[in-house]
């Protein structure tokens, strides 16, 4: 009879319990915790090992997610063009519905030379101020993975990538004006002004670079990884904007940089993406947004990868065969 007792207050106290964590909202609280995407994320980080990228804007457990590919284990070497014919080799995501002919686009021949003296290559950082994860640096953010220092946010990519451009005779402009501070509102419409006097001003520009950096949202970012020559490198990311007449001919040139990337690097890159916007890419044929890894990257990464995306783009300075 007392263990009979004993039963029955246990239950009314447990089922008690029940209501008053469910009338503390604490269980819908945790429920919400559990699937924010950066938790998602690190539970298949801590399952599998492997990265996931999730949109601030996509709920967890979304179809939609992007995957960083796994690095990969050989290093970088030298690689002859491509034959550009094997759409396979081409990892797309795609957030728009359009279904170009990746076939078609990447064998469709590239007709440009960027060598000479005179001014070929335009880059630019519409978001200027993006930075890296610290890892030891002094400098002052004006908010997370954010700086005005030009040591350390996208200035110091896009200046890497010029440098080597230069060293194998491609004359490249970088534009130094920062588009997104103090007001962040506006960045693309500032940039795209200054993208049109460079244009006006030289017009033998056949390249305009977008150089970015990602960021996963929340406390922890994500860290994209590759091996470039044995060493840690953070991944390139190709975006391409639709909503302009003239997108096939900049994903044309996409699908080329990209399969060249894969080809002197294996891993070098996350799945090519073709989405809704404009991204001022509608400025030029050769216009291109390029993501240098992420927030959870560090800049030695990111300038390894700038070293990638300056031989890739090099390998093609002479454009491809008939």
């Amino acid at each position: 009879m007392n263990a009979r007792a004993l039963r029955v207050g246990a239950a009314a106290i447990a089922c008690a319990l029940v209501f008053r964590l469910f009338a503390s909202g604490l269980p819908k609280k945790l429920l919400s915790r559990l699937t924010e995407p950066e938790t998602v994320a690190y539970m298949v980080y801590m399952e599998t090992g492997r990265d996931v990228r999730f949109s601030p804007s996509q709920e967890a457990f979304s179809v939609d997610f992007v995957e960083s590919p796994p690095p990969a284990a050989q290093p970088a070497t030298e690689a002859s063009l491509p034959a550009f014919s094997d759409p396979g080799q081409i990892e797309m995501y795609y957030a728009c519905s359009l279904r170009p002919d990746i076939g078609a686009l990447l064998e469709k021949p590239l007709s440009w030379d960027l060598t000479g003296d005179d001014p070929r290559v335009l880059i630019l950082h519409t978001h200027s101020t993006e930075s890296y994860t610290k890892t030891g640096e002094a400098y002052v953010e004006t908010s997370s993975y954010r700086t005005l220092d030009e040591n350390y946010n996208m200035l110091s990519v896009g200046h890497r990538v010029a440098q080597l451009l230069a060293e194998k005779g491609i004359t490249a402009i970088q534009d130094t004006s920062i588009h997104d501070y103090p007001s962040y509102n506006g960045s693309y419409v500032d940039a795209r002004e200054s993208i049109q006097g460079y244009l006006e001003e030289y017009p033998t520009i056949q390249l305009v670079l977008d150089l970015h950096r990602d960021a996963s949202g929340g406390a922890r970012q994500l860290r994209t990884l590759a091996q470039s020559q044995g060493r840690d490198c953070a991944q390139l990311m190709v975006i391409v904007g639709t909503n302009y007449d003239t997108w096939e001919e900049n994903l044309s040139l996409a699908l080329k940089l990209h399969a060249q990337l894969e080809a002197q690097c294996p891993g070098i890159t996350r799945p090519l993406q073709l989405r809704e916007q404009r991204f001022n890419e509608d400025l030029s044929p050769g216009g291109l947004l390029i993501e240098v890894g992420s927030a959870g990257n560090t800049r030695d990464e990111a300038l390894r990868a700038a070293e990638e995306l300056a031989n890739a783009i090099a390998a093609l300075a002479k454009g491809t065969r008939e």
